[in-house]
């Protein structure tokens, strides 16, 4: 689809800017500042309930 195409463009963007190497926080904070350019809103690290059968065994 259309958005698959853009955060992919996104990501291939942050890697071939910073190459490979980096802990995954650094391309996480690079792709935040990427997105925007793309035309796509984000939000980091939502928390959200883990369902196991339907019912709820934790967060994250």
């Amino acid at each position: 689809s259309a958005l698959t195409g853009r955060i992919i463009a996104a990501a291939q963007e942050v890697h071939r800017v910073l190459g490979p190497g980096f802990e995954e926080v650094i391309y996480q904070r690079a792709l935040a500042k990427e997105l925007p350019a793309h035309s796509l809103d984000h939000t980091r690290e939502v928390w959200i309930d883990v369902l196991y059968k339907g019912e709820k065994v934790g967060r994250k």
